[in-house]
């Protein structure tokens, strides 16, 4: 993991871990199961009643169907078992933080007067509600969650469309035309002019 640029804590057993984990903040804890005294298992269970939050890989030599729905229940993200592939844990290190990350993010983003309700995938404009398309929520959507960054159309047209959407850049055009339309002046999706969009303010 330090060779991969990760700042590592080491504990020796599941009492250490413990103390660790409440004098540390981490971003992601790699936990074994079989340690001395506590056991990976109540380590997971104590860690997940003070917090909810820090991502956890169990490690173990013990690969039955059992352990892992054990594992899982008690709080654990994922579950590698022994013996693995350093670089897979690396990589499932990598994932686990990228979901944990998408999860922190703010389920509500403010631009001005416009609200985006990430989760309940809705818009509103002082405080009342502008009705868009799947698709015109989508963009703007995309756009705000890179404010400040211009974005071509084919961009766009990638992200919020997908790859093998059969149309051309216009489609943005479109789009974001019926988005301004719908927010009038308070809309934050912005011209960048022989490029593409962006969003700001």
């Amino acid at each position: 993991m330090e060779r991969e640029g990760y700042a590592v804590i080491i504990a020796g057993d599941g009492e250490a871990g413990l103390i660790c984990a409440a004098k540390t903040p981490v971003d992601l804890v790699i936990l074994d199961i079989m340690l001395p005294g506590i056991d990976g298992f109540e380590v997971c269970r104590r860690m997940r009643a003070k917090s909810a939050e820090t991502p956890i890989i169990m490690l173990t030599a013990r690969d039955t169907d059992i352990d892992k729905v054990v594992g899982l229940e008690m709080g654990a993200d994922d579950y590698l078992t022994k013996p693995f592939n350093p670089r897979e844990l690396v990589a499932r290190v990598r994932a686990v933080l990228r979901r944990a990350d998408a999860a922190r993010e703010p389920a509500k983003t403010i631009l001005g007067n416009v609200t985006i309700d990430l989760g309940g995938r809705r818009v509103l404009k002082d405080d009342q509600e502008v009705h868009l398309t799947m698709k015109e929520f989508e963009l703007l959507a995309f756009l705000a969650a890179h404010h400040g960054q211009a974005l071509s159309r084919a961009q766009i047209l990638e992200q919020v469309w997908g790859y093998d959407f059969p149309g051309d850049t216009r489609t943005v055009d479109v789009h974001v035309r019926q988005v301004r339309r719908k927010l009038g002046d308070d809309c934050p999706l912005k011209t960048v002019w022989g490029y593409g969009y962006k969003c700001e303010e």
